[in-house]
């Protein structure tokens, strides 16, 4: 493993947790640091934008935690057949996900109709989580392969 995985842990779950925890606290101050930025250089309307985008997209990933979390443990959990276990428990999942996905859209829509929207604020808003995904994976390097030493 590298530096990185030495000073967190061995354990590839405490990584693991760190790293999501990571992205999701360095997500929260992308959302801040471009809203002020917006509000500075754009105005209000694209600041609300992008806090509405950063909110909804934050609040989505940590749902999605939780959910990944439950399943893993109620996977992990079962005595039964693995393979009836593991079936409903995807099904579960997905249908929370792509329930969480239409809610979400609802929710877009409704917001839109009822307050002016900068489409460019809110895109930028809702893509603040890919954003920390990519620029925590690229600092933190390839702790989740061992190395070769």
């Amino acid at each position: 493993m590298n530096n990185y995985c030495k000073a967190v842990g061995s354990n590839v779950a405490d990584v693991e947790v760190h790293l999501v925890r990571r992205v999701m606290i360095f997500s929260g101050l992308l959302t801040a640091v471009l809203a002020f930025g917006g509000w500075y250089i754009a105005g209000w309307c694209f600041s609300r934008s992008v806090l509405i985008g950063g909110i909804l997209v934050n609040g989505s990933f940590g749902l999605l935690k939780t959910d990944i979390k439950q399943l893993m443990e109620r996977v992990g959990n079962e005595d039964g057949p693995q393979g009836t276990a593991f079936t409903l428990e995807r099904t579960r999942f997905f249908l929370k996900f792509y329930a969480r996905l239409v809610v979400l859209g609802l929710l877009l829509v409704v917001l839109a109709s009822q307050a002016a929207i900068d489409v460019i604020g809110l895109t930028l808003g809702l893509t603040t989580v890919m954003f920390s995904v990519v620029i925590i994976g690229l600092s933190t390097g390839k702790c989740w392969t061992p190395s070769k030493v």
